[in-house]
């Protein structure tokens, strides 16, 4: 590959690595002078569409993308059977092998990576983005130490129903979110999950979870809980770890809800490490005009200092606050205490305004949070407390769960899309594929290519509706006459089948025996002689395997059958038996001539006697 030119335009410099779905190259833009990197698909998987189609996936998911800590992506073609990926050259190295070169990184400078990628991930999920596969491999470090995210081939719209096959885990083992190990649907979640195994790495030096296969590795995803990272590293401080251990929990709902709220949990635990507690002995602080018995903790952190305010009229505001909050306490708590509890009625299945009333008629008050649902719009769907919930004291506030009515989504248009290109089509819309897939004849739309839809384009259908399409298979066959093959070997009836566009069934020969026929001749078919079927059917033959017929002798006898007229003519004499049919004698004579042939034949048999091409008799053998 070193020197081509792809798309009369990327010329290939030389080779910088490669993984299991396609090699990269260094390559130069010969229209803008610049060097770019170029992916190219293996050879040996040019012709498996699973791997074609993640290949065009990394290209439509990075080219929604925008964001200075994703590598961009500049173009995308295919040449000659080569399927390749021209994308931003990044100067510097992978956060690999940065790892295993300096062993561990310091904490600051783990953090500084960690909140690049995770701004980058929180772009890529704001675009329903879920890259799937966030590991140092994947991570670009430039020289002036901007981290870059890369290689989304196995990244999936969040939006998407189930991402990991049920016979293959997607994704790098090492990295894997107990979810996703399980077989369930990856989320932002997923790659924070991940974000957490990087960070631990960082930290340490080393990943958390190692094993003899693949599968034991995986397993303990979901099974162990690794040492925290301080007791690996005790250089890392308690805040940072513990930022570490939550974006590695096991339960997706206990991490950090995106990645940017783990990017700023990551900067505060880091600024906390930079702030000084010290004990201010007691003497000190009489020094500066504050008394007091014992040791006090002092943050300072903070070198403006707050203006002092004399001791004595601090306490005096302290104590008038804190009696007037324990006596509007004790009051609140006297007349609470007052107010009988009741059950809180159920009001799931009524409209809002009912559910209000019906509320506020107990001395109840309601909170409401609207959300997509199956149920009619304005109807409550869910209640916190409910009644089947510990008696409550009013005024409490209910919590009312109200439907905005099933989401709606347009159809969009699919006439004429390949079913790769309408599955995406339906997907970017927040809707599914119908399987099966239906298929059709169409003189109209070429094979593979969607002849229908239903629903019909521009209906507004509930998100997650599957459309059913029909695909075309092509102009409908025509019908042909099927030939007779009985008596002919496989490679007569092959011939005799192929001029009239039907197929021999090769794959599936049976055999018998009947008497009369040559051992490998056909003795029957499916579908019979002189039926209909159309162009393309399969015929179905059953080839004799017995020993055949004997062969027998005959005489022919012709003498007055020759024109005596002086002038010469051709005799022939043809036999057609178990063998075929073949001219046994063929001589000019003239008339008186007498000819007496004896001939051979297996079987049955029929012979002929043609006087210049003339037949003038004809006799079966027995």
């Amino acid at each position: 590959m070193i020197g081509k030119m792809l798309g009369n335009r990327y010329e290939i410099l030389e080779k910088l690595g490669g993984g299991g779905m396609a090699i990269v190259y260094k390559g130069r833009d010969t229209y803008l002078n610049r060097y770019v990197t170029i992916k190219v698909l293996r050879p040996e998987f040019t012709s498996d569409e699973d791997f074609i189609s993640r290949f065009r996936r990394e290209a439509q998911a990075v080219a929604s993308l925008s964001h200075p800590n994703i590598v961009n992506i500049h173009d995308v073609g295919r040449e000659d059977g080569v399927h390749y990926l021209v994308m931003e050259y990044v100067r510097g190295d992978n956060l690999k092998a940065i790892i295993k070169k300096n062993g561990r990184l310091s904490s600051a400078e783990a953090v500084r990576i960690a909140v690049q990628v995770c701004e980058a991930l929180e772009h890529a999920h704001q675009n329903n983005i879920v890259h799937r596969d966030v590991k140092p491999h994947n991570i670009l470090i430039t020289h002036d130490g901007r981290a870059k995210l890369t290689d989304f081939g196995i990244a999936m719209e969040a939006t998407s129903g189930t991402i990991t096959r049920s016979d293959t885990i997607v994704g790098s083992v090492h990295y894997l979110s107990p979810e996703q190990v399980r077989g369930e649907t990856a989320t932002a979640r997923s790659d924070i999950y991940a974000v957490g195994i990087l960070l631990y790495e960082m930290l340490t030096g080393k990943q958390p979870y190692s094993g003899d296969t693949p599968i034991a590795v995986a397993m303990k995803h979901i099974q162990e809980t690794p040492p925290p990272v301080d007791e690996v590293n005790p250089e890392v401080p308690l805040e940072l770890a513990a930022v570490v251990m939550r974006a590695m929990e096991k339960r997706p709902e206990q991490r950090y809800a995106s990645a940017g709220e783990l990017a700023r949990h990551l900067e505060l635990a880091l600024e906390d490490t930079g702030q000084a507690t010290v004990v201010i002995p007691t003497g000190a602080l009489d020094r500066d005009g504050i008394t007091g018995e014992g040791e006090e903790e002092i943050d300072v952190s903070n070198k403006e200092k707050a203006p002092r305010v004399p001791r004595a009229w601090t306490v005096i505001a302290v104590l008038v606050l804190l009696a007037g909050l324990l006596a509007g306490g004790i009051y609140g708590f006297y007349n609470y205490m007052d107010v009988q509890a009741i059950k809180v009625p159920n009001v799931v299945g009524m409209n809002e305004e009912q559910a209000r009333a019906e509320l506020e008629a107990v001395g109840l008050q309601a909170r409401t949070t609207e959300v997509y649902d199956e149920e009619e719009k304005g109807i409550v769907i869910a209640q916190e407390p409910g009644p089947d919930d510990p008696e409550v004291k009013p005024p409490r506030v209910i919590n009312l769960t109200v439907s905005k009515g099933p989401e709606l989504r347009e159809v969009p248009q699919l006439y004429n899309l390949t079913v790769y290109d309408a599955e995406l089509r339906l997907r970017e819309a927040g809707l599914s594929l119908a399987q099966p897939v239906k298929k059709v004849y169409s003189e109209e739309v070429e094979k593979d290519k969607v002849v229908d839809q239903t629903p019909r384009a521009g209906k507004s259908v509930i998100k997650g509706t599957a459309v059913q399409v029909s695909v075309s298979e092509g102009p409908r066959p025509r019908m042909q006459t099927v030939p007779d093959l009985t008596g002919l070997t496989l490679d007569e009836a092959r011939d005799a089948l192929a001029k009239r566009n039907l197929e021999l069934n090769e794959k599936e020969l049976t055999w018998d025996y009947r008497a009369g026929f040559l051992w490998g001749q056909i003795i029957d078919q499916s579908p019979d002689p002189n039926t209909e079927a159309e162009e393309g059917t399969n015929v179905n033959v059953v080839l004799n395997n017995g020993p055949g017929p004997v062969e027998r002798t005959a005489v022919v006898v012709i003498e007055d059958e020759i024109p005596n007229d002086g002038a010469s003519h051709m005799v022939e004499i043809v036999v057609e038996d178990a063998e075929g049919r073949k001219v046994a004698y063929a001589n000019s004579h003239t008339g008186g001539d007498r000819i007496e042939k004896t001939i051979t034949y297996v079987g049955n048999g029929v012979v002929q006697v043609y006087i210049d091409k003339q037949l003038i008799s004809e006799k079966k053998l027995k």
